[in-house]
């Protein structure tokens, strides 16, 4: 071999060692994400009680998508039942009797309406929790709401998709409904945030800012993280969030988010099957719930597919695309 040939040869050979062990490198941090999904449900006869928990932690995340998915069944039904069903519950549609209640002046305030959205604020009466979160909606500034709702509006009607409960960080997300459904309903709701226990699950916020366009919610949490939950989608298929947290999940310290719902039978629920993949490239798993204890998801869905006697055509709720880079 020309002796030209061998050294070109040889001076190749570290490159090429390098790039191997850069390529090698990329792909370990390219590993897929996963969060770890724990079972707290409790069992109830109420079908008007949150008693489902389905609490999800993780090392690392700083991304995930939020969606709300129409269920698999919604063809083939042709009644929605949307009537609360207070006959198994110790209240009958008022305060919940160990709820403290603490009371406000109520008012409606209108905090945007445009061509594209209506973004409507609520002080409610009585609610269970004292405080009340700052709400700045573009250059509007409000001393806060009990309940922030979210309306996108299609041929001039306004739709509700989303509705935000600054007091105790409860979401609950729905897509746009089939017209036959009128204004649809909603089911789960969930929890997105550091979740701490204050006789049921919360997420303490200390300020919420709403950028109209393109629309995208920041919160700022009372532990001094925020998030910025961007609506990149609402539509007939689904109403999606991604999200990006300000700092790392660590699964010892607490929860990222929780799913919350109601399960009293497989056919009385507002979500009765947890469907999973391991891996971005694993076949998917489902499980009724009473049968989940603690799973590891890239992907998870928490929803029904037999339909129930109760908010029949409200949806799925999944979590994925938990990703450790703040893009």
């Amino acid at each position: 071999m020309p002796v030209s040939t061998a050294a070109r040869l040889a001076s190749r050979a570290p490159a090429a060692a390098f790039l191997a062990l850069l390529l090698t490198a990329s792909a370990a941090s390219a590993a897929p994400v996963a969060a770890t999904v724990e079972n707290a449900t409790t069992p109830t006869a109420c079908a008007e009680e949150d008693n489902v928990s389905m609490v999800l932690r993780g090392d690392g995340i700083r991304r995930l998508r939020i969606e709300a998915l129409q269920p698999s069944y919604l063809g083939s039904i042709g009644n929605d039942v949307t009537a609360p069903d207070f006959s198994g519950c110790n209240f009958d549609g008022g305060a919940h009797p160990t709820d403290p209640a603490h009371r406000f002046k109520q008012r409606t305030v209108v905090l945007l309406d445009n061509a594209q959205w209506r973004i409507v604020g609520m002080t409610l009466p009585t609610f269970w929790r004292p405080a009340r979160v700052p709400v700045q909606v573009g250059m509007r500034h409000d001393r806060g709401f009990h309940l922030l709702q979210v309306f996108k509006k299609e041929n001039g009607k306004a739709l509700e998709a989303i509705v935000l409960y600054p007091s105790d960080g409860y979401w609950r997300l729905k897509p746009l409904p089939e017209a036959r459904f009128g204004d649809g309903v909603y089911g789960s709701s969930f929890l997105l945030g550091p979740v701490v226990q204050a006789g049921r699950p919360v997420v303490d916020i200390a300020s919420i800012r709403v950028v109209p366009q393109p629309l995208a919610i920041h919160l700022r949490f009372a532990d001094g993280g925020s998030a910025v939950a961007r609506v990149t989608e609402i539509s007939r298929t689904r109403t999606a969030l991604d999200v990006t947290l300000s700092k790392p999940t660590a699964s010892a310290k607490q929860p990222f988010a929780v799913l919350r719902s109601m399960y009293v039978t497989p056919d009385n629920a507002d979500m009765s099957e947890v469907r999973w993949q391991a891996s971005p490239q694993a076949a998917e798993q489902a499980l009724p719930l009473p049968e989940v204890k603690t799973l590891n998801a890239t992907q998870v869905r928490f929803g029904r597919t037999l339909p129930s006697k109760h908010n029949t055509s409200a949806p799925d709720i999944a979590f994925g695309g938990f990703d450790d880079e703040a893009r």
